[in-house]
């Protein structure tokens, strides 16, 4: 039987045959067009005293829960030659659980759905109901993984607009919503990276205004007094999806835990474009032991909550303008330069976060020693880089 073989295609072999090892750059690549001008997402990662810019919860795990986990990755090492139980039933279920008993909704794991973190929860969804030929739409400033992560997806990004004071203008989302019709709408409540809460009234009016789905993403739930919009899901069964995410009132960032509730029917339409085995079995049995913790996990978010309002009302008094916050890092300015004050407040041993929002930035809530030495530095630039 005579076999055949497939030529590369010519514009490679002649972009990319006649290049030496150490002249090969990622412009030489055939990578795709709209990527050539985009930028890997990332914050910084720098060895300073204080880091608050990633929104992490800066206390540790539980002694119980490391303890629990220890053994969990002792007993899981002597099965890892075999796949995980490729549909995460057992966490699936610890997850609704904790959903009934956090949002006083019943909802069982036909309901659930995990991932990598929130954002492959995103992707997923994306993946499922987006694509070439179809549009998301968010309200800027929001979480900046939601473009990103659009554009990965062949899935034209719409953005509407915020207010002047970051919360979203109903109006213009529903004049939008109408010329644009969009098949995605991400509303983030409390919002990243401004903190503000979306009320269930604007949820409703948006949500009725679309055909297409709408995901609530919910990755700060735990640090507001807002109801959860799990409760609407009976009442708009075809059309929400909530997002959350373990990695921050959890202590779990690294463990990379999201997922969603929702319909069933939204489980099954990821279904068909997840990765199979995606959720290692070291990953399932760690996010398993931090919810049957969650006890222990949740009881700093009161103390985060103190120290925000704490941080905050020192602020103000500064005279800085402050986003009113619900989630666990505040939004502040106005600087002339913000980028310059970040640097001035890198100089002094804090990192903070320059979003890339003009006239503002952002700090996680951190432990109150650190938040002393961000309003430490703070206090030193209340006068200078102010408009």
């Amino acid at each position: 039987m005579d076999k055949t073989t497939t030529a590369a295609p010519e514009h490679l072999v002649a972009s990319t045959s006649d290049i030496s090892a150490e002249n090969v750059t990622l412009a030489a690549l055939p990578l795709r067009e709209e990527l050539r001008k985009e930028k890997a997402y990332g914050a910084p990662q720098l060895d300073v005293a204080v880091r608050l810019n990633t929104n992490e919860n800066p206390y540790p795990p539980s002694a119980a829960l490391i303890s629990e986990l220890t053994t969990l990755v002792h007993n899981q090492a002597q099965q890892l030659n075999r796949y995980p139980e490729r549909d995460c039933v057992e966490l699936r279920q610890e997850l609704a659980k904790y959903i009934t008993n956090h949002t006083g909704v019943p909802v069982t794991e036909e309901n659930v759905w995990a991932a990598n973190g929130s954002n492959e929860i995103l992707q997923q969804l994306l993946q499922a109901f987006g694509g070439p030929g179809r549009k998301a739409m968010g309200f800027q400033p929001s979480y900046s993984m939601h473009p990103i992560l659009a554009k990965s997806t062949y899935t034209e990004f719409i953005s509407c607009d915020r207010s002047a004071d970051f919360t979203i203008d109903c109006d213009a989302a529903v004049s939008t919503i109408a010329a644009e019709k969009p098949d995605i709408i991400f509303i983030t409540s409390p919002n990243n990276p401004t903190g503000d809460v979306t009320s269930r009234a604007d949820m409703e009016r948006i949500i009725n205004a679309t055909e297409g789905i709408v995901i609530i993403d919910e990755a700060y739930a735990e640090f507001s007094e807002q109801p959860s919009a799990v409760e609407l899901i009976a009442k708009y069964p075809a059309k929400l999806v909530v997002s959350r995410t373990m990695s921050k009132a959890f202590d779990f960032a690294g463990g990379r835990l999201g997922y969603f509730i929702a319909h069933p029917a939204f489980v099954e339409a990821v279904l068909l474009v997840r990765l199979p085995y995606h959720l290692s079995a070291l990953s399932q049995a760690a996010a398993i032991a931090a919810l049957r913790h969650s006890t222990d996990t949740l009881s700093t978010v009161a103390t985060l909550v103190a120290e925000r309002d704490r941080v905050q009302s020192a602020l103000l008094d500064y005279g800085y303008e402050v986003v009113p916050s619900e989630s666990n890092f505040l939004f502040l300015g106005t600087f002339k330069d913000q980028h310059q004050t970040w640097q001035e407040f890198l100089d002094r041993g804090v990192l903070i976060r320059d979003v890339g929002i003009t006239g503002y930035l952002r700090v996680t809530i951190g432990l109150p020693e650190e938040n002393d030495a961000f309003l430490l530095a703070a206090k030193d630039l209340a006068v200078t880089n102010r408009p």
